[in-house]
């Protein structure tokens, strides 16, 4: 099961995200659901660090499909861009068909 934790501040706004484990809902190359969490996830990243200047720790494992990442002080539209990867990955726990595979908790920090 993937294992997906958003860390929000006081205000309830996502300050970083950490990530763990493997779907197995499919062989590896054949898992749809793994591919999907993994593109919302990487894709956040990379526009974030593409198209803003904010500073950010990431931190990754492989093996164990961990990443973590956390923004010093997410600006307006690093937030809408988490804030949209959170909308995809809260789809994909709502669905029936793929809910067994990930979860998604929130936590303050």
């Amino acid at each position: 099961m993937i294992h997906v934790t958003i860390f929000q501040n006081k205000y309830k706004e996502c300050v970083g995200f950490q990530t763990e484990g493997h779907a197995e809902y499919a062989n590896p190359g054949q898992d749809i659901v793994c591919a999907a969490a993994s593109i919302l996830v990487i894709n956040t990243i990379n526009a974030i660090e593409e198209f803003t200047e904010d500073d950010a720790s990431l931190i990754s494992e492989d093996e164990t499909g961990m990443i973590s990442y956390h923004l010093n002080h997410p600006s307006k539209d690093a937030r809408l861009l988490l804030n949209a990867m959170i909308l995809g990955l809260e789809q994909m726990v709502d669905d029936d068909n793929y809910a067994e595979y990930i979860d998604l908790t929130f936590e303050e920090v």
